[in-house]
């Protein structure tokens, strides 16, 4: 059986939670809890975390990821795309047997290890899938956004051929993709040049395992939210300890 390694990224750039990736959650790094979700899973072979930032490097160490090197800062920047620093990842770290990549990002500290553990299993067993991604429901539906002009007129954002006030249960299921948890085939990101590959088996996480932490408010949320309720988290281990 091929090998699954879990991939942290966490660049030193944050430009709407600065220095976000090592932010101090119930006293541990943001990052910490992705390792410590990774190490729980008990399906992951290593865990690597990919970084331009010597200081994050060192903290990843701390918590038991590897960091065998520092990613480019060409891959680190505002602009550049996810595939770049998986590419990187997988050309210079990966052995040849690594089969499945489990991408795991800081910002989504209350995903646990059994929703990684299902979550490979699954796509093991959907053999049309390239990939399983995190979604979660909208909470904002398309079906009640509107697009206004430059005179100020108000148009529907989506032609629904119907009335448009209706109720929101009515509207079709939409979903937004989370950043919580994704896994792919690494054949698949090879071919298609993509973190995703060509086909997506959608998975809900349970709870609140799929809470993003993107701006200010999603932090203050989450601090109050963890404070109530600490068995949320997973348990940060520092490796020398």
């Amino acid at each position: 059986m091929g090998k699954v390694v879990a991939l942290i990224p966490a660049r030193g750039g944050s430009k709407r939670i600065p220095g976000k990736n090592t932010k101090l959650l119930q006293g541990h790094p943001l990052l910490a809890y992705s390792i410590a979700s990774a190490l729980e899973s008990g399906v992951v072979h290593r865990v690597l975390c990919s970084t331009d930032n010597s200081a994050i490097a060192d903290i990843a160490r701390s918590y038991g990821a590897e960091v065998p090197g520092l990613r480019p800062a060409s891959l680190a920047t505002d602009g550049a795309h996810d595939i770049g620093f998986v590419r990187h990842a997988i050309n210079e770290w990966f052995d040849s047997d690594v089969e499945f990549l489990v991408l795991l990002r800081p910002p989504n500290p209350l995903r646990r290890g059994a929703s990684i553990a299902t979550a490979l299993a699954t796509l093991k067993a959907t053999s049309w899938a390239d990939s399983v991604r995190a979604l979660r429901p909208v909470s904002e539906h398309p079906g009640k956004m509107w697009r206004v002009d430059e005179f100020g007129e108000a148009v529907t954002y989506l032609d629904q051929g119907g009335p448009y006030n209706g109720p929101t249960q009515d509207l079709e299921k939409l979903y937004v993709q989370s950043s919580a948890l994704e896994i792919v085939r690494t054949r698949a990101v090879v071919a298609n040049d993509s973190i995703s590959g060509a086909r997506v088996l959608a998975l809900e996480l349970p709870g609140y395992e799929g809470f993003d932490v993107n701006a200010e408010l999603d932090w203050i949320v989450m601090e109050r939210l963890v404070e109530d309720n600490p068995d949320l988290l997973p348990r940060p281990e520092r490796a020398n300890c």
